[in-house]
């Protein structure tokens, strides 16, 4: 199982002041020295936390490959194409959300889709497509000729931390999940088996399978079980981890836990 560790969220804690601390180059270096496989960043339209110079530095002196996320917009796009990243994961993006919220809406955007793999493509970038678990866009992700899906886990997340945390006394709750805890655990093992069956259905198509959003040290047993998914791309439960047992630690213990 390949770990890639997002390091947004030092980027976030960054600009909260505008500063350089904490320092993203020194993130980079403590993940690669601690169990990364690979490091993984989102490039936003809105730069609200890597930024052009961050995304550069962070390709040309990281000793992993890197995984750069960005939305199917063309200045973002050529940025990318100039930067050769090891592979580029195409997501949604929303200026108001908080972080990327659901997969890539692979039916209605199919043209731009298109247009966004033939131009990574063309400067030898393999991609990768951040969608919902669904067979459906597994086989549109493969006819749009993308390498790799990740699948988003959000939903399964809720679900778990709704069932097995502090999450539903807390002001976030996820209010349409606030529900029997027995309707709670089914939904979930439906989860579970949607996303077990969408992996088994993606890697016999030719896709690698990949997976994202929300796991953390508490639910990640869940995705190592499925065999099928081979790289598993985790931030912000490793950053919130590390302010409390430093950085180094909270990427070796994930490791660990990602580890077959």
């Amino acid at each position: 199982m390949t770990l890639g560790v997002n390091i947004d969220h030092v980027a976030v804690l960054r600009e909260a002041r505008r500063v350089n601390d904490p320092d993203i180059m020194q993130a980079l270096y403590i993940a690669c020295q601690n169990g990364a496989d690979q490091i993984t960043i989102h490039l936003r339209e809105d730069r609200r936390h890597i930024q052009d110079i961050d995304a550069k530095r962070i390709i040309e002196s990281s000793a992993v490959p890197v995984n750069l996320e960005c939305a199917i917009d063309k200045d973002i796009l050529n940025i990318v194409c100039e930067l050769k990243p090891h592979r580029a994961t195409l997501v949604p993006e929303k200026r108001e959300e908080v972080t990327t919220e659901g997969g890539l809406d692979v039916f209605n955007y199919h043209n731009e889709l298109e247009f966004a793999i033939e131009q990574l493509h063309d400067s030898f970038i393999p991609v990768s497509l951040f969608v919902d678990p669904t067979i459906e866009a597994m086989d549109m992700s493969k006819n749009l000729g993308a390498e790799m899906v990740e699948l988003h886990t959000g939903t399964f997340a809720n679900l778990f931390a709704m069932l097995n945390s502090s999450l539903p006394y807390s002001n976030h709750s996820v209010k349409e999940m606030e529900l029997p805890r027995y309707e709670l655990s089914e939904r979930l093992e439906k989860s579970i088996e949607d996303i077990k069956n969408v992996a088994i259905h993606a890697k016999s198509i030719g896709l690698e399978v990949a997976a994202g959003h929300g796991l953390n040290y508490h639910n990640v047993h869940e995705m190592m079980k499925i065999e099928e998914i081979i790289e598993l791309n985790i931030g912000q439960s490793i950053i919130a981890r590390s302010v409390f047992s430093g950085l180094a630690d909270a990427v070796k213990e994930m490791k660990r836990l990602t580890t077959r």
